[in-house]
């Protein structure tokens, strides 16, 4: 029965079966069809209305490995769409620069702490006593480490409030900064103004503290031989300390581009999209890419427009921190087959961001052996180019070997830093979603 007829029969309260041709040109009946009919052209506009609202939604997923770029890859689109809004967010992130600063301040003290019980045959090219874990260096550390002990002691307190609380590492103690949410939903918490104003305090009266021991002899002996491994944010913002710890900081564009907040679960980001052929919003999932976390994956698969799989090409001679025999490089392979033979994202535009060839150039500069840490790389050039090129040729290979639905998959190689290259690649990558999303709806 038509909403019509329901609606018809309700009024005249009777079934509109048994209404007789009298009683259907009354005014009463006529009314009602009037009605009636003015519902029905609502629900088919509403339907209209939704069946266009669908057709200019783009479903974008962003799926990697943990700090694989994904995070940072949603900002750079954030940068190029709707810059004004990652504008608005600088203050936001001060708290996650903080933390950031601290952790490296803390790990730095924490590496220095295990190089000074090795033995100084660790270094037989330093006179005896002057070396980088002698007496005299080693006093010069714990009068630093007593004197950042106030700082350090900030790094919990920080993290619980990005974290609400929470704690997905308990073993690891302080190492894990994470959040569930976009990073503008942290500000709720009225202990974080509190937090952040002692964090500013305290680390404006210890910012020469933090420069003496990041310049440090001891820390630059095992940069150079490479025992000491900072995550890029932490190398980053100790280099910048002296900026970050004026009172007045707010985070710059770069800075925001730097941070490194692990996501625990799916943040999803809307942004507006303008083109030639209208406004379009592009809901963008950033997924976290723990072990762990990847089963959850599947429940978001559903009407996904393309997926950009982030690959860090620069971690040939890195591990995952969950499972400490599996290669990075490896384990990204591993994860590229699974997407491209599960058959909910058959459909799907596959896109391939080979990312960090600024620190796989910067590595390959200092010497390190791709063949030390990948057998099959044998005796390639150990240089840029030769590298790229075999990391490329591998994830292809993998994609045609184990893609039974034929897809072509588009392949850049990006450093997320870098802003300029990337909103050239973003480009390149938004004309690519967007004429296979107008192909497949008809919208023009």
């Amino acid at each position: 029965m038509s909403a019509r007829s329901r609606i018809s029969g309700r009024i005249s309260g009777k079934p509109s079966s048994s209404l007789s041709l009298s009683q259907c040109s009354s005014p009463a009946a006529q009314a009602a069809r009037r009605v009636s009919d003015s519902i029905d052209d609502d629900i088919k506009q509403e339907a209209k209305k939704r069946q266009t609202e669908s057709r200019r939604e783009v479903k974008i997923i962003l799926l990697g490995q943990a700090e694989s770029g994904k995070s940072t890859l949603q900002k750079q689109f954030q940068l190029y769409h709707a810059s004004h809004t990652l504008e608005v967010e600088r203050p936001s992130w001060k708290i996650v620069v903080y933390t950031n600063l601290i952790k490296a301040v803390r790990t730095v003290l924490e590496e220095l702490d295990y190089e000074f019980s090795l033995s100084l045959d660790e270094y037989p090219f330093l006179p005896a006593g002057s070396g980088p874990t002698g007496v005299a260096a080693q006093n010069e550390i714990i009068d630093l480490r007593r004197r950042l002990l106030p700082l350090i002691s900030l790094e919990d307190s920080l993290a619980s409030e990005l974290s609400g609380g929470s704690s997905i590492l308990p073993h690891h103690r302080g190492r894990s900064l994470f959040t569930r949410r976009p990073v503008t939903e942290l500000r709720g918490s009225s202990n974080a103004p509190v937090v952040m104003n002692r964090a500013a305090q305290v680390l404006g009266a210890t910012v020469d503290v933090i420069e003496a021991l990041w310049r440090h002899r001891s820390v630059d002996c095992m940069i150079r031989l490479r025992k000491l491994r900072l995550d890029e944010a932490g190398a980053f913002f100790l280099d910048q300390v002296q900026r970050i710890a004026q009172m007045d900081y707010i985070p710059s564009i770069e800075d925001v581009l730097h941070v490194r907040l692990q996501t625990v679960g799916v943040i999803e980001h809307s942004l507006e999209v303008n083109t030639l052929g209208g406004k379009y919003i592009w809901k963008i999932y950033d997924f976290g890419g723990t072990r762990g976390q990847r089963p959850a994956w599947c429940s978001f698969f559903d009407d996904v427009n393309a997926l950009i799989f982030i690959a860090p090409i620069s971690a040939f001679d890195q591990y995952l921190e969950e499972d400490p025999l599996t290669n990075r490089i490896h384990d990204s392979l591993q994860l590229l087959i699974s997407i491209c033979t599960n058959k909910l994202l058959k459909n799907v535009q596959l896109i391939l961001l080979l990312n960090k060839t600024d620190i796989l150039r910067k590595k390959l500069e200092a010497g390190v052996q791709i063949r030390q840490y990948i057998t099959s790389y044998d005796n390639r050039p150990n240089n840029f180019s030769t590298a790229a090129e075999y990391f490329r040729s591998h994830f292809l290979a993998a994609h045609r070997k184990k893609d039974a639905f034929q897809r072509r998959l588009y392949v850049h190689f990006t450093s997320m830093l870098d802003i300029q290259a990337t909103q050239v690649i973003i480009t390149s990558v938004g004309d690519q979603i967007m004429r296979k999303h107008i192909a497949r709806t008809g919208l023009a």
